[in-house]
């Protein structure tokens, strides 16, 4: 026989939430590693965090399905160099990557575009070389144009004035170019160049000025790429990258060979020259060897990045965070301590205001703590989630919000006692009227924790994603703990004792309430 409308069988309730957590902690100690430790962010734990933004050659925003390949592309990348713990997420039309604890400077460099092409060489000059000053012009050469001072992805203009004189296919305006560039300054067609024309550009080192002819063979025609260390006897003095083509690939580098002994054939990465090396006999064998100013971390990079592909988009690096993890532990016991505080004042004034129902407040609260905890590691381990100082700040502030779940109800109780009902009977008529507030309250909660989450970026996606967890968990902490305990309370007759409940002031008013109205009640049957 089910129990009366707002009553429960309080056993039940506590059972269910007991099958819960036991089933909640049994997943966090025997799945995965078995660490019982969510997955905290490079605030928390030190690290990098490094967000990219793509720029397009046309200038337009890049597309949804270029910027997935790209992100990708990282992933596959970050996977290959054991960068362990590290994540790569679409922010806008940001990339953001994260890579926790040490290996900050690989993180930076994962973002590099990485476009490998190669064009035979047409001329090349030293970089001081500059076009002879004309009648009038000062000594050293006219200043450098505005698209070759533009930052690049910076002048969508610069950008296409640099096109028409460094991609020019005429032999005088190319020539004019070639004297003309500065590689000093900064390049607006880094990443940007048409592998179909013609190019003008500097080496990395900036000590060569080349024109190169169109590409002759893409880079995403490479099967595979190793970094090489020297080879002192009558090999390569430094670092190389040996680079393995496919099947076309290495058949269009066997007919290059062949055709252009005596010539240099330039390696050009995002637009700049790595190495340029003569062709001293025909290379059958589907294979090239990039030799440069490599140490063997530059060359291990290099190596990384054309191995996992190219990346379809041009990226800047607008922000680069590091952390450091000591001062990572000291913003987690920063957090902590505020939560504590929190947690302490919250229960002080339960204490001091409700007596035993700020204790059943009290273990509610931990007990909810020990649920977020536990589902923490759990997303932690499933999906990835990282916890961050803003999580943390969405935790403090939910304290708050379940508190208030908790004062909801016990103030429904008080009125229902102060309309001189017994605690017993109270609580099933109190908890009908609550469980509505409670309900509405939260769903507020939830939806705007769910709208900002849409909406944020950054750090404010971590503060509302914890917001609306905590919220969604503090219904089944008040629902299956809550409202059990101050039933079963209720019914003992220590702990339903006014003195002890704490809701002596309640039960004096509805005596004064009961008399008064028992009064009136005579006097009309007078």
């Amino acid at each position: 026989m089910a129990p009366p409308s707002g009553q429960i069988r309080p056993g039940r309730y506590l059972t269910i939430f007991g099958m819960i957590v036991l089933v909640l902690y049994g997943l966090v100690f025997f799945t995965g590693d078995g660490k019982p430790t969510p997955k905290l962010g490079i605030d928390l734990q030190g690290g990098t965090r490094v967000t990219l933004t793509a720029r397009t050659p046309d200038g337009q925003p890049p597309t949804n399905e270029s910027l997935d390949q790209a992100r990708q592309i990282i992933e596959t990348r970050v996977n290959g160099m054991g960068i362990s713990g590290s994540e790569v997420a679409q922010d806008g039309s940001n990339l953001v990557i994260t890579v926790p604890g040490e290996g900050s400077e690989q993180a930076k460099q994962l973002g590099q575009t990485a476009e490998l092409n190669f064009r035979k060489v047409a001329t090349a000059l030293p970089a001081q070389q500059q076009q002879p000053p004309a009648e009038g012009q000062p000594p050293g050469g006219p200043a450098p144009t505005a698209p070759q001072q533009a930052a690049p992805g910076g002048d969508q203009q610069a950008i296409e004035e640099a096109k028409q004189t460094r991609q020019s296919t005429d032999p005088g305006v190319q020539m004019q170019a070639l004297q003309a560039l500065d590689c000093s300054a900064e390049d607006p067609l880094r990443g940007n160049d048409d592998p179909n024309l013609p190019l003008v550009t500097c080496d990395q080192e900036n000590a060569q000025k080349y024109l190169l002819e169109p590409v002759f063979l893409p880079g995403k025609e490479i099967a595979d790429a190793q970094a090489t260390p020297p080879q002192p006897e009558g090999g390569a003095p430094g670092w190389t990258v040996n680079l393995d083509f496919k099947s076309a690939g290495g058949t269009t580098w066997a007919d290059f060979t062949s055709a252009n002994v005596g010539q240099q054939a330039a390696f050009v990465l995002d637009s700049e020259v790595v190495s340029a090396p003569e062709v001293n006999e025909p290379q059958p064998g589907g294979n090239a060897s990039i030799s440069g100013q490599f140490n063997q971390q530059s060359a291990q990079n290099l190596a990384d990045i054309l191995k996992y592909g190219s990346l379809p988009l041009a990226f800047d690096q607008s922000e680069a965070e590091t952390v450091s993890a000591t001062l990572g532990i000291a913003s987690l016991e920063a957090g902590l301590i505020a939560g504590a505080i929190g947690l302490i004042l919250v229960g002080i004034y339960c204490l001091a205001y409700y007596r035993l129902l700020g204790i059943l407040t009290i273990l509610s609260l931990v007990l909810s703590g020990g649920i977020v905890y536990g589902v923490l590691v759990l997303l932690g381990r499933w999906v990835g989630f990282t916890l961050d100082l803003a999580g943390v700040a969405g935790f403090i502030i939910a304290i708050g919000i379940t508190a208030d779940s908790f004062i909801v109800f016990f103030e429904r109780l008080k009125d229902e006692i102060r309309d001189g009902r017994t605690f017993r009977s109270s609580v099933p008529r109190a908890w009908i009227r609550a469980r509505r507030t409670i309900l509405s309250a939260d769903a507020v909660s939830f939806l705007a924790a769910a709208v900002l989450y849409v909406l944020a970026v950054g750090d404010v996606k971590g503060f509302a994603f914890t917001l609306g967890m905590s919220t969604v968990l503090d219904l089944i902490v008040v629902f299956l703990v809550t409202h059990p305990l101050v039933a079963m309370a209720s019914k003992n007759k220590f702990l339903s004792q006014p003195s002890v409940s704490g809701l002596g002031s309640a039960h004096r008013l509805g005596a004064k309430n009961r008399a008064a109205r028992k009064a009136a009640t005579t006097g009309k049957g007078a």
